[in-house]
């Protein structure tokens, strides 16, 4: 039993192959029409600085065509050795390679020319070292005093954790913004802000005596504890504020034993005022007068909602709620578009300077993550939500993030992503945390998806899971149908980013796919479609529209859509349903969609906005693998009578005498059948002659672990028993084959789901009866 789990698949089974790219369609139609019937749009997602073993490292900038292409060399460029030129096969413009490449020969091939390597990443050589990381902390102090303990140990833990050479701030807010003076070690100094009024970067940075004096304080002003700042510290504003970890360790700990609860009395009936735009927008302008155009973070600890001043959620007075989505809809919540304003322009800032918004929000009610949302996405920050600053996923989350410096998740800072396609090929846009650079160009198309009217993308924060979706179109031009047309596209994507150790890099690939002539053949069309990318790009694609467009039904046009696809590549008789089949390449396509249609990116009925705020930034981040989970959850079954084995994520794969594991991204459930749960009850596990049943308890919690392990956020672990009341975690993700309407025919042991949805099976007839209508 003990070496029953499931083994993982080799390392040449990745699904997104050596470059980290997946297509919807890996053959494209030539036309626009025929585009349009694929119904799935055509789109790429790409994991920009995913590691791999086939990315070759090349000491060397890289090799470009002129301008305005200025794509770089790769396997597909055509090379004539004997006159020394290479032709781009974007703008077909033939280039001369540079001296230094003049030993070029048959036997001495540069490495970006080696077929194999589609993907290389050059050293951009840098003549000024980069500055370090910083890391400036924002703390909530509206909270009450065992959650302020557990932020406090969370704190003293990370800081313990980052690099000495990484540079550390310190800002604290509730009714007022304290912004503390590290670089004062005597005597804790801290600037203090109103929470009340919305302030300009100007008036943050005079007040902070930084407005262009070089960091120097200006003469006059006073501080908190009274001192002149003419006759303090006088050293640049970077060591008044910023100070690396090895030296403020102890300053930083002291502050943190000292820090207390807001000391603002709260009415009853009251909320406390918290003023969490102010406080980011103190820690924006400080970040933007110190360090512009550096790696820099604000992680944000918030453990309740805005109450006052910009960005402010709801009012103080308890009776009345936060923001549901009923209220969204009815135009009922008063303060979200201002809200949603006040960030969008803190995004705009951040990404100016290059910088990160970080939100770990932690507590029982919503704190405003629906309206940070676009702070946080635009710059490519991380976002956790727990109930508690003492919950296993914001601790485990918070820790993993400073674990090896920055190395557990690949932070890195200020990318940049260009893209380059053959002329035929249009960029729409990109979901996904970036910004538009607003790059307009030739390639650009009419319609916009996401951040688009560009071919040039900001990153400030990115990592190595971040994923970004490229959504394209098919327009080709009148050139291009006379003459002999290509039979390949090819799409490069460029990525300059600073990685953790703070060089920068540049991470090159390029890929090839094939055109087909899709009206006379639709074989090769199907042949080349990609299940799992093209039910992920569909789940993104609504969530973008669910939130932009008022009124849109995500469900009838998932329906519509699947309907169109199935008429287009189904094989069937007209008006005769049992004549209908589909081809193995969309044979699973039916059942992502049933899945997507009661996922929480669809069904929003349960979940507040914040909650759906944070599905979705996820959705939007992940790898095509984890946020097919996402969609579909994967269910293991672990019994005596056989290994482990994937199980049917339906009622039915409920046994007296199994156990299933089920993993939804957001959470991993381990679900014990009745008599399982009776004998744990009863301890057999402990006794030596139940040696197998001790196994056969422990091997999920294995598996668990190691999902665990490898992902971010860390997902929340829930152990329940069958009919016991965590049970819901599961039975609402499970195919409601049996319901309490089937009841009488349900097996012994077996379980029922009380609910109206149908099932997948119904599903399906309605879906084939509706796809061959004429």
């Amino acid at each position: 039993m003990a070496d029953a789990s499931p083994v993982p698949p080799p390392a040449a089974a990745d699904p997104d192959g050596p470059d980290a790219v997946r297509m919807t369609w890996n053959s494209w139609p030539r036309s626009k029409l025929e585009a349009s019937k694929c119904v799935v749009p055509i789109a790429a997602t790409i994991s920009p600085i995913r590691p791999s073993p086939d990315v070759l490292p090349l000491p060397y900038p890289p090799l470009r065509c002129k301008p305005p292409c200025l794509a770089a060399l790769s396997p597909f460029s055509r090379v004539d050795l004997a006159a020394k030129i290479w032709i781009c096969p974007f703008c077909h413009f033939r280039n001369h390679f540079p001296p230094h490449y003049s030993a070029i020969s048959e036997t001495n091939v540069p490495g970006e020319l080696y077929p194999q390597y589609t993907t290389v990443e050059y050293s951009v050589a840098d003549s000024v070292p980069s500055p370090p990381p910083v890391f400036l902390f924002v703390l909530d102090t509206c909270v009450i005093e065992e959650e302020l303990e557990l932020v406090r140990s969370a704190m003293r833990r990370a800081v313990g954790l980052l690099p000495g050479g990484a540079l550390v701030g310190l800002i604290t807010f509730g009714t007022q913004v304290h912004l503390h003076e590290l670089g004062f070690g005597d005597m804790s100094k801290i600037y203090v802000f109103r929470g009340t009024k919305e302030m300009t970067k100007e008036q943050i940075l005079d007040q902070l005596g930084l407005s262009g004096r070089g960091g120097y304080p200006k003469p006059g002003m006073t501080a908190a504890n009274g001192v002149p700042q003419h006759q303090q510290h006088p050293g640049g504003a970077v060591s008044r504020f910023l100070l690396p970890a090895s030296e403020c360790e102890y300053t930083l700990n002291a502050l943190l034993d000292e820090l207390q609860r807001d000391q603002w009395p709260v009415e009853a009936g009251s909320r406390a005022l918290r003023c969490t735009g102010v406080a980011l927008s103190v820690a924006a302008g400080l970040l933007g007068a110190c360090m512009p155009g550096t790696g820099a973070r604000i992680i944000t600890l918030v453990g309740g909602p805005c109450t006052e001043g910009p960005g402010m959620i709801v009012s103080k007075d308890l009776s009345e709620p936060v923001r549901s989505h009923k209220d969204l809809d009815k135009d009922a919540a008063p303060y979200f578009l201002k809200a949603v304003k006040f960030y969008d322009n803190l995004a705009k800032q951040l990404v100016s300077q290059g910088h990160v918004l970080d939100l770990f929000a932690s507590a029982l009610d919503q704190v405003g993550v629906a309206e940070m949302k676009v702070a946080v996405e635009r710059t490519g920050g991380l976002v956790v939500l727990a109930e508690s600053f003492g919950h296993s996923v914001f601790k485990d989350s918070f820790k993993r993030i400073f674990e090896n410096g920055e190395q557990s998740l690949g932070l890195s800072f200020n990318g940049t992503l260009e893209i380059n396609c053959s002329k035929d090929i249009k960029v729409q846009g990109i979901i996904g945390p970036c910004t538009s650079l607003e790059k307009k160009g030739a390639l650009c198309a009419d319609t916009v998806i996401g951040q688009g009217n560009t071919t040039s993308w900001k990153m400030c924060g990115l990592d190595r899971s971040t994923s970004l979706t490229v959504f394209f179109d098919v327009s080709p031009s009148d050139k291009s149908q006379q003459g002999i047309p290509n039979p390949q596209l090819y799409i490069q994507f460029s990525t300059t980013y600073q990685n953790s150790e703070g060089q920068m890099k540049q991470r090159v690939t390029t890929v090839t796919r094939k055109w087909v002539d899709s009206s006379a053949n639709t074989e090769e069309l199907v042949e080349g479609f990609d299940q799992e990318s093209a039910a992920v790009v569909l789940a993104r694609f609504i969530s973008l529209k669910m939130e932009s467009e008022e009124e849109f039904d995500a469900t009838r046009w998932l329906d519509r859509s699947l309907i169109r696809l199935c008429s287009r590549f189904g094989d069937y008789r007209k008006d005769d349903p049992s004549s209908f089949i589909i081809n193995p390449n969309f044979s699973i396509f039916p059942q992502f969609m049933f899945n997507l249609r009661r996922s929480q990116f669809v069904q929003v009925f349960n979940n507040s906005p914040d909650e759906t705020a944070y599905f979705r930034m996820l959705l939007n981040r992940e790898s095509v693998t984890n946020s097919v989970v996402m969609i579909q959850p994967s269910l293991l079954s672990y019994s005596f009578s056989a290994p482990p084995s994937p199980a049917l994520l339906d009622v039915a794969s409920i046994a007296a005498d199994r156990i299933l594991l089920l993993d939804t991204y957001f959470s991993v459930v381990i679900f014990h059948g009745t008599t399982v749960a009776q004998w744990r009850n009863m301890g057999y596990q402990n006794q030596p002659e139940h040696q197998t049943f001790a196994q056969l308890l422990q091997a999920p919690h294995d598996d668990a672990q190691v999902i665990i392990n490898d992902r971010f956020p860390v997902p929340r672990l829930v152990v329940c028993d069958q009919h016991g009341s965590q049970a819901r975690f599961l039975l609402a993700k499970l195919n409601p084959s049996s319901t309490y309407n089937s009841a009488h025919e349900v097996a012994p042991g077996a379980d029922i789901i009380f609910t109206d949805d149908v099932s997948l099976q119904v599903f399906c007839e309605h879906l084939s009866r509706l796809a061959v209508q004429s």
